[in-house]
């Protein structure tokens, strides 16, 4: 997939540098990081190149443009440091003291206009989720591993799911090692069902069981609710290999889902090998994405791929639907549960 905007060197590196300046941690105080974020976009500081970016991205999602974009070249920390994989999120928080990667990411979400949303469970209700290989969960189906992943939603069994997803590119294996992120749009999918296949799933006849980091998290959960896996005009909700039909469903519902698996195969899609420095954000419940490992020539090399990830919401509305379940009045900040 080709970049929407690449960052000169100098305008990256400007940017840096106004990150650099924001106060707070956002660990340690996610309102007060926040709140520093929008003094940047209300003051006039950010560059007003970013700004008719971002403008552009949020317009062509209204428009019903593509819903995967690139940023490349983008402003990180200047010290990434390599992390223990028996615990890297620890690990990060003890050795990497500037938050110039959050910031950016956070300033992106204010420009496009997306709220973002953390899980109570996850991570300590962090906002920025580190995706690298945890060595606890290595070949499992989470994007706590060192694993392909099928094509899914994030938090797919959750009551609460983001509209979109950012990953930004902290440590990427370069060279030979290839690991992509694909991507299908839900309007592609529609194009293959009929319309009595998209009724049949359009009931909440399925169920989709949680993911081991969520019950290694939240021993409570184990599978979600009954749910419908076509939302929307066409939004999924779908984990391949893993959602499946309730005992109480129809036949028909097992036949839907079925034609939902040949959709994925024929539909056309995008990928991208996420680099240092590329921002790839996508939408998360009108399309899937996957992870592939195309060639990898160092396995220990490829297990350090470190992305720097946000959940957020489609807009303020959307956001605000959810109010009534803000942990301790942090706006966007969930629990888990029905």
């Amino acid at each position: 997939m080709e970049p929407f905007y690449t960052f000169s060197d100098t305008d990256r590196d400007s940017l840096r540098e106004l990150l650099k300046g924001l106060p707070k941690n956002p660990y340690d105080d996610i309102v007060a990081f926040d709140a520093a974020t929008a003094d940047l976009v209300d003051s006039g500081a950010v560059p007003a190149y970013f700004v008719e970016v971002c403008d552009r991205i949020r317009e062509e999602r209204a428009a019903g443009g593509s819903q995967a974009h690139v940023l490349r070249n983008c402003p990180l920390d200047e010290d990434i440091p390599l992390l223990d994989l028996d615990d890297p999120i620890a690990d990060k928080h003890a050795k990497k003291h500037t938050f110039v990667g959050e910031a950016f990411l956070a300033l992106f979400g204010k420009l496009v206009a997306t709220p973002l949303l953390s899980y109570g469970t996850r991570f300590n209700g962090a906002f920025f989720v580190d995706v690298i290989a945890i060595n606890k969960y290595s070949g499992l189906q989470t994007g706590f591993s060192d694993s392909e992943l099928v094509y899914h939603n994030e938090r797919t069994a959750h009551p609460v799911r983001a509209d979109f997803i950012s990953l930004l590119g902290m440590r990427c294996p370069d060279g030979a090692d290839y690991i992509y992120t694909g991507f299908v749009d839900g309007r592609d999918l529609l194009s293959h069902l009929t319309e009595e296949q998209q009724a049949v799933l359009r009931e909440p006849f399925f169920i989709t069981p949680y993911d081991v980091f969520s019950r290694d998290n939240n021993g409570a959960l184990s599978v979600s609710e009954d749910h419908a896996v076509l939302e929307n005009d066409h939004s999924f909700r779908y984990l391949d290999t893993t959602t499946t039909v309730t005992e109480s469903s129809p036949p028909e519902a097992k036949d839907a889902l079925l034609a939902l698996k040949n959709a994925l195969v024929r539909a056309d899609k995008t990928r991208h090998r996420i680099q240092t420095g590329d921002l790839f954000t996508f939408a998360n419940q009108d399309g899937l994405h996957c992870r592939d490992k195309m060639e990898i020539n160092d396995p220990v090399r490829a297990r350090q791929r470190w992305l720097l990830k946000t959940y957020a919401f489609r807009d303020q509305a959307a956001a605000d639907r959810y109010a009534d379940r803000w942990i301790e009045g942090v706006p966007g900040r969930v629990g888990d549960g029905t």
